[in-house]
């Protein structure tokens, strides 16, 4: 039993090893740009896009893009991001905050995709998760798949009452992209890059008193379109 376990952390460790060198690899600012394209892409996919509705009741936002998975057995998720929430009088979007996303799953699968992720966090409990050195969606945090397109809207008691939903758009052999049991946390080495210092994801998404870099334009500008939209 002990050999089989140490067997399948070793698969693990050869698996996601590379997932996060490879991810380490892209800059802050190619992540932001990244960022903006996923938002824009998800928000316009029409019947398969974010509903309006439930991204102007978002507190916060996540995204996650070209989220890795790869999986022989043993199967792991990596990705690096960025969070942003409203600024107080919910005029406007805070600076970014640097995330990362990861998880693992256990079961018989092979092969690899490349995924983008969204997560919308619906109230201030949810809110408050983003400030945790990490948390769990489905575990500590709350959450539900979200509903697509342009009529669908929060109907059912899971997600009316969930602090976060999840989307993702799969590329791959992977039919998809399953966020429940994923954990998030701060990434501190890209808010230091971002930001020149140590900063807290307090500082940055709560005090709104860090201004967003240049290199966030784009996301910035298409938050603000996305939130000004009926």
């Amino acid at each position: 039993m002990r050999t089989t376990l140490l067997t399948i952390l070793a698969v693990g460790a050869v698996v996601f090893s590379p997932l996060a060198r490879a991810d380490k690899e892209s800059s802050t600012t190619d992540r932001l740009e990244a960022s903006a394209d996923v938002l824009n892409d998800m928000m316009h996919a029409g019947d398969k896009g974010i509903p309006q509705d439930l991204m102007n009741k978002a507190q916060c936002v996540v995204v996650i893009p070209n989220m890795k998975k790869a999986g022989f057995i043993f199967g792991a998720k990596y990705g690096r991001g960025y969070a942003v929430c409203r600024r107080r009088g919910g005029v406007g979007w805070t600076a970014p905050a640097g995330m990362r996303m990861e998880g693992g799953t256990f079961g018989l699968q092979i092969g690899g995709s490349e995924s983008d992720a969204i997560v919308l966090v619906n109230n201030e409990s949810g809110m408050k998760r983003l400030l945790e050195d990490k948390f769990t969606l489905g575990g500590d945090a709350s959450v539900a798949a979200g509903p697509v397109g342009r009529d669908a809207s929060a109907e059912t008691d899971a997600q009316l009452n969930a602090e976060m939903l999840s989307y993702s758009r799969s590329r791959g052999i992977f039919a998809g992209l399953t966020l429940e049991g994923a954990t998030l946390r701060p990434d501190h080495e890209a808010d230091h890059e971002l930001y020149g210092r140590d900063v807290s994801n307090r500082e940055i998404l709560i005090s709104g008193e860090i201004q967003p870099p240049a290199a966030a334009a784009r996301l910035e500008h298409a938050l603000n379109r996305e939130s000004a939209r009926k």
